[in-house]
């Protein structure tokens, strides 16, 4: 079985098991294929949880979850040095951190230190704890969640942190028909739960080296100059909108940074892969710039109490900036 069928099996897998969030689904597998994050907006009890833990028994990885709250700590993320009165010395014991796939639930829920010890493990993939640096594992992805209806005791992420993350994803509710799917399912892993005495049956679909491999395979995919020249140029609209409309000018106070760009392509090339295609296509690129570009452009004031969004300014800007 060749990497890309195994993929296309853990799509298959994870489709049956996270009823009506096949964007999430999707999203998922290209941050894993573009070793990158994702923050996932959304309201409780949307299978958030339920697809990053799926994800992570499918690819034979070690799955943590971390509820985020007013009173964490860093150290409960990175860990801390123990003293063994024994010998007198100290010994370090690792944190969540140095799992392969990390579930942050509601990290806007948690300080400032708290998010910066998470989004500089994400940024460099290594713990520093006093003068010794602790390196990541190799395969290492985060998922963040956020209710965006609760704001009473949270603290949003800064800007320059949510540019940390290759993707921000926002997932609504499934319609009836997949929502009464949603019971059967349910139904079905309650009786079997109790047959089999509540025990995880999940097998792992893919090794590790199999998706290092894939990754290989994305990067090899080829793009065509005047498509790289699109993404710049679409990166580069979010900064300067006023040139594709006056009705946009003074609606972006910052526009995306070259760290879009590369993310941009990132997941165009891992759509396309995912896709079957050994090559990446415009509409690769305008599919996946919502959720790239979204949390890296700061609306002004003024957008802001007009009622415009960031994504308005990008579906704008996907529309009006020309396809080679």
């Amino acid at each position: 079985m060749s990497v890309h069928e195994a993929f296309r099996r853990l799509a298959g897998q994870l489709e049956t098991t996270v009823l009506g969030q096949s964007q999430l689904v999707e999203r998922l597998l290209m941050a894993l294929l573009a070793d990158g994050h994702l923050l996932v907006e959304g309201l409780p009890g949307l299978a958030k949880t339920r697809a990053i833990r799926m994800l992570a028994a499918m690819i034979e990885a070690d799955f943590h979850r971390i509820q985020f709250t007013p009173d964490l700590l860093p150290a409960d993320l990175t860990g801390s040095e123990v003293f063994r009165p024994g010998d007198g010395s100290f010994h370090f014991e690792r944190g969540p951190l140095f799992h392969h796939v990390l579930l942050a639930d509601e990290i806007n829920r948690a300080p400032a230190k708290v998010q910066s010890a998470l989004l500089e493990a994400m940024g460099e993939r290594q713990v520093t704890i006093g003068q010794t640096t602790y390196p990541l594992p190799g395969l290492f992805l985060v998922m963040a969640t956020q209710n965006p209806i609760e704001h009473e005791g949270t603290y949003p992420l800064p800007e320059a942190q949510l540019d940390r993350f290759l993707l921000h994803v926002r997932v609504g509710y499934p319609d009836a028909g997949t929502e009464r799917d949603i019971l059967r399912l349910a139904r079905e892993e309650a009786r079997s739960g109790l047959d089999a005495g509540g025990s995880d049956s999940t097998a792992p679909v893919l090794s590790q080296e199999q998706v290092f491999a894939a990754r290989r395979e994305v990067l090899d995919l080829y793009i065509s100059p005047d498509l790289e020249d699109y993404i710049v140029a679409l990166v580069a609209a979010t900064r300067s909108p006023e040139r594709w409309g006056d009705e946009l000018a003074g609606t972006v106070l910052y526009g995306a940074s070259p760290r879009g760009a590369i993310a941009l392509e990132r997941c165009a090339r891992a759509r396309a892969w995912l896709a079957g295609r050994d090559y990446v296509s415009p509409d690769d690129i305008q599919s996946v710039a919502p959720d790239v570009l979204r949390h890296r452009i700061v609306p002004s004031w003024e957008a802001r109490a007009e009622g415009a969004s960031a994504d308005a300014v990008i579906a704008a800007l996907v529309e009006r900036v020309p396809v080679p």
